[in-house]
């Protein structure tokens, strides 16, 4: 018999009591509660609670209510702060003098900036295929630098391979991406119905679980909000286009996999931030729905110092190992900009830190094979690096740029650990088209050991060396 636990005790209605106006106000705190092992519920008085895991809950409780007070009962394992999730690279003005400068020039010539709230676009229907050189390849460095045309004598993808962008959601009706969409056979489109009874109505190709629905968009705030407040630029939408943007169809780029399949998987809200719990959500559904690869562009700089860690996610990115689905993980932008060792630095980037097996962390190079200054690395917690200063891919509204943003006088160029991660997630793609018969323990190993040794990454990373896809294809 299944044991629940009821969490009653007259501690808690007290707390709950003392709580009330807070609850009136809707402020509770966030937690994740794993459960002992033999219990599979959780129920507590003023709380609101969603099952995220078969251990795992989120349990939003009054504020009376403390994790030392949850961890003495019986039932449960282990309790922690549903921590927030961002992404690595931020726009937003540091310097205080500028930002009030900007704040002047505009007060006399005022623009709107905020993102207006407008419906996602439907899902288009995938278009009728075309042919013909991709006109803006010639752009993409770091394709060229990786090696991919030779590459791609050997393969360009299977399209039954799955890569799921975990991220700030794609722009699904983008024309050099739109044509690789991952489409849910299981599932009829909006119907309105759970066909394939895997929890999503209509998630024909992925889901948002910022918004909880099946269009998994990726909303990018203006230049001036990025500018004063920071925010999403339309990060998925350019990991995308490195993963695995169509190629020969007369349109655009080429990702490294120009022929498998993108799975759009939202969990960063258009401010740039996201919940460990909606993380959880996006990687067991990556899992779970076929995804045979995850490219991860988003972390933490080290975790909350003398607060639990994040042992959630821990457990989440295990799942990915015990199901084989090779986690690439962006090895972190250090602090302020300023690059440092994940091996030893107080706040290692995580999850590329985690120490599970199944996870490739990525380091960020120019085009002079030069570690990016703001790159983290580590010759044990980081395997490789790949191209990831002014990345040429693709952009919301039909786009494709490297810079992300130049007005007002200030430029930013698409630079981050964020851009190297897709690169290597596209190569393994590559790899496993051209084996299927091989592991995932094979396809880490022939990334790592196909490496080409450079200067810059000599005993800063794993693999001492560079993506280098010609040679992987051949390894």
């Amino acid at each position: 018999m299944k044991k629940t636990m009821q969490y009653v005790s007259s501690a808690i209605f007290a707390s709950c009591l003392m709580a009330g106006t807070a609850q009136a106000n809707g402020k509770k705190q966030d937690l994740l509660v794993k459960l002992a092992p033999g219990f599979v519920e959780f129920q507590m008085a003023g709380a609101k609670v969603e099952k995220l895991t078969e251990t795992w809950v989120r349990v939003q409780a009054p504020r009376g209510v403390s994790i030392q007070s949850l961890e003495r009962n019986s039932a449960v394992e282990y309790v922690q702060p549903n921590y927030k999730i961002t992404l690595m690279e931020d726009y937003s003005i540091q310097d205080p003098l500028r930002k009030a400068a900007l704040a002047k020039m505009l007060s006399r010539n005022p623009e709107v900036g905020t993102l207006a709230k407008v419906d996602n676009p439907a899902i288009p229907d995938a278009p009728q295929s075309t042919s013909g050189a991709d006109p803006l390849f010639a752009q993409q460095w770091g394709m060229k630098d990786i090696g991919v045309i030779d590459a791609w004598k050997v393969t360009r993808g299977n399209p039954d391979m799955v890569v799921a962008v975990i991220d700030t959601g794609v722009d699904y009706t983008h024309e050099d991406l739109l044509p690789n969409l991952w489409r849910n056979a299981g599932e009829i489109p909006n119907n309105g119905i759970d066909d394939d009874n895997n929890g999503y109505i209509d998630d024909v190709i992925g889901w948002d679980f910022v918004s909880n629905d099946n269009k998994p968009y990726d909303l990018a705030m203006e230049p001036i909000d990025i500018l004063f407040k920071g925010g999403n630029p339309g990060h998925g939408t350019h990991c995308a286009g490195n993963v695995a943007a169509r190629g020969n169809n007369g349109k655009g780029i080429a990702g490294v996999a120009p022929d498998v399949k993108i799975m759009s998987l939202r969990f960063i809200s258009e401010k740039g931030q996201g919940t460990t719990a909606d993380a959880i959500k996006a990687i067991r559904y990556a899992v779970d729905n076929g995804a045979k690869i995850m490219s991860n562009s988003w972390g933490s700089e080290g975790e909350e110092a003398g607060a639990p860690e994040n042992q959630a996610l821990r457990d989440t990115v295990q799942y990915a190992q015990d199901n084989g689905v090779l986690f690439i993980a962006a090895a972190g932008n250090g602090h302020k900009g300023v690059g440092y060792d994940n091996d030893n630095d107080a706040a290692p980037a995580y999850p590329a830190s985690y120490n599970h097996d199944i996870i490739v962390s990525v380091a960020a190079l120019d085009s002079s094979d030069k570690l990016g200054s703001f790159s983290n690395w580590g010759v044990t917690s980081v395997d490789i690096g790949a191209p990831g200063v002014k990345v040429f891919s693709t952009v919301v509204e039909q786009g494709y740029s490297d810079v992300v943003i130049d007005k007002y006088g200030f430029k930013a160029t698409w630079d981050g650990t964020s851009m190297a991660t897709p690169h290597v997630a596209g190569a393994a793609a590559l790899y496993w088209s051209a084996h299927p018969e091989k592991t995932w323990q094979d396809v880490k190993a022939a990334l790592l050991g196909s490496a080409k040794k450079i200067p810059a990454l000599n005993n800063k990373v794993v693999s001492h060396g560079k993506l280098d896809v010609k040679a992987l294809l051949n390894f």
